[in-house]
């Protein structure tokens, strides 16, 4: 069934008069999430927002979900844990847009003073690189997910299952110059501070730690939205028993 385009006005953007309904997650909504590193993470409570920027692992499916979760950790004494124990409802933000800002017209210095320049500088070829690339196939996409967070059971199989596919997940190899010149490659674990841990140093540190909880967000609806400001909204259901899905096969 080809995707409808909807063009960007009140109705689509505010309500959900064109959603469409599928048991899978949009294809190009499955390479964001592949592709990009970081999500945002917003979650909620006596309605005070708090935003997070977070590593993640995106699962299609698991021997503990058959639909698509998405796998975080966070220590249990954050914000995040804390709204997420008063409300599991959750709203995620993932890209893979390249984000640099041009040169406008009234650029600012840090202090605040308007610059001397007497005019914009003209375009950087890594700017015009960047603006390339989000528009072509490559990267044209941002999605925000809306769905539920629970804690995984400390101790449980499955528990041990998520922190390992995170783990693997999220360990990286780079290269490091050594002393005598050559090249080494060495695998570098994101730390719970966001500093770079090495070795068995990071995995306690960030996924392997005792107190370190494991979140699971099962996805409830999507919305797409590209760079031309088109939006496209999706509630993902499971297929029934023939197959289809609220009627549609």
């Amino acid at each position: 069934m080809e995707q409808q385009q909807i063009p960007l006005n009140h109705e689509a953007s505010a309500g959900d008069t064109n959603m469409q309904v599928t048991h899978e997650l949009p294809s190009e909504v499955v390479q964001c999430l592949e592709n990009a590193r970081f999500l945002h993470l917003a979650t909620c409570t006596d309605n005070v927002p708090h935003v997070s920027l977070m590593n993640y692992t995106y699962l299609p499916l698991s021997p503990f979900s058959s639909s698509p979760v998405i796998v975080m950790t966070t220590n249990p004494a954050s914000k995040k844990m804390n709204n997420l124990v008063a409300n599991p409802n959750v709203s995620l933000l993932v890209h893979d847009w390249v984000s640099h800002r041009p040169t406008t017209t009234s650029r600012r210095l840090s202090g605040g003073a308007r610059s001397a320049s007497p005019g914009p500088a003209p375009p950087s070829s890594l700017a015009a690189l960047l603006f390339n690339l989000n528009t072509s196939a490559v990267s044209s996409i941002s999605a925000t997910i809306n769905g539920a967070a629970r804690l995984v059971d400390s101790g449980s199989d499955e528990e041990k299952f998520y922190r390992e596919k995170h783990l693997d997940n999220n360990t990286f190899e780079t290269e490091a110059s050594t002393n005598d010149g050559f090249l080494r490659r060495e695998s570098v674990v994101p730390g719970s501070n966001g500093n770079r841990e090495e070795g068995d140093g990071g995995r306690g540190c960030f996924v392997a730690g005792e107190e370190v909880r494991v979140i699971v967000v099962g996805i409830r609806d999507v919305r797409i939205a590209d760079w031309k400001g088109a939006v496209r909204d999706w509630v993902i259901s499971p297929p029934t028993e023939n197959g289809q899905v609220n009627g549609v096969r």
